[in-house]
């Protein structure tokens, strides 16, 4: 976000405080929180793909290590959490450089006693981690990392366990081949898919997708595009429309969707409108297309990452 984009924030906050009485920090916060949209009072941000799923007690579980990865380890580091020895598992859809590019920047990779583990499907990952920290990219080498460093590459649709949940997999249409992953634990499930393009196929009964998503209390779904862009002019580019996103929602039964992987040049004011059209569309959908085929009103709620979100299902 540069100077330009922060000052039409402050210009429209302050032009939407004229009338209000904003005399105590109470006021000015319940303000804020009521009066302004998101994309004013805050911003989607820019950094690339990174989620942790919360597990407490247990080891970190981390999905990708794109720019977004960095704030994680500061946020650990604020909170004291980084300083104690602990196990960080990060499961990898793909090796894209924006899904690799934070983990040189993780502050626990360079602290003494931290275990981190790497799990990938792609042969090659080890050595994608390790040039992106070569000499001629990064100045601290792969090898001068404190933390005890190892990968588990598993031959593809192996299911397995990472701290202490239960994951499964599915291959997806993207250049290099990305994997979605679907990851349960104490009755709840969580679905990873980004990178990801659906095609036409998509509209088959029996498409595979419908099964992997079903009955997720959260499908994080990469919606990149609008529908028009994902059929037409970024057709075979690996990503996929908010469209697809609510119509394999709701015939698979999930709970909350959560778009995600937007669109680097949309502005917050964009993406705020592309959220709007979303939800729209599911109401039509669900008004002309859902009820005929029998489905229920899924999913339940639509939100739009952004960094720093927090979810509980």
């Amino acid at each position: 976000m540069n100077e330009k984009t922060v000052r039409e924030k402050i210009f429209m906050a302050v032009q939407a405080a004229q009338g209000y009485k904003l005399e105590s920090a109470e006021a000015i916060d319940r303000f804020i929180d009521q009066e302004l949209p998101f994309a004013v009072r805050g911003t989607y941000g820019t950094n690339t793909s990174c989620v942790q799923l919360d597990n407490p007690g247990g080891d970190f579980v981390i999905l990708d290590a794109g720019s977004g990865l960095r704030d994680l380890g500061l946020t650990l580091v604020k909170s004291g959490q980084a300083k104690k020895p602990s196990t960080y598992h990060f499961v990898m859809s793909h090796l894209h450089w924006d899904h690799l590019q934070g983990f040189p920047f993780f502050v626990p990779a360079f602290i003494p006693g931290n275990r981190i583990v790497i799990h990938a499907y792609h042969p090659e990952a080890e050595a994608c981690f390790r040039q992106q920290m070569s000499g001629q990219f990064f100045p601290v080498h792969f090898d001068q990392l404190a933390a005890d460093i190892s990968f588990e590459i598993r031959e593809p649709g192996t299911p397995f366990e990472v701290g202490g949940f239960s994951v499964t997999s599915m291959a997806q249409n993207h250049p290099g081949i990305s994997y979605g992953y679907r990851f349960e634990k104490d009755g709840k499930c969580v679905v990873y898919s980004t990178d990801s393009e659906h095609k036409h196929d998509a509209y088959e009964k029996d498409y595979p997708f419908v099964g992997f998503f079903r009955g997720a209390d959260l499908l994080i779904f990469d919606a990149q595009y609008t529908m028009a862009d994902a059929t037409f002019t970024k057709a075979n580019w690996g990503h996929s429309s908010n469209v697809m996103g609510v119509e394999l929602a709701a015939r698979a039964g999930v709970r909350k969707l959560a778009i995600f992987h937007h669109e680097p040049t949309s502005s917050d004011a964009a993406l705020e409108e592309f959220l709007f059209n979303t939800r729209m569309y599911c109401n039509i959908y669900h008004q002309e297309t859902g009820g005929k085929l029998g489905h229920e009103r899924y999913p339940e709620q639509i939100l739009l990452a952004y960094d720093g979100l927090e979810m509980e299902i």
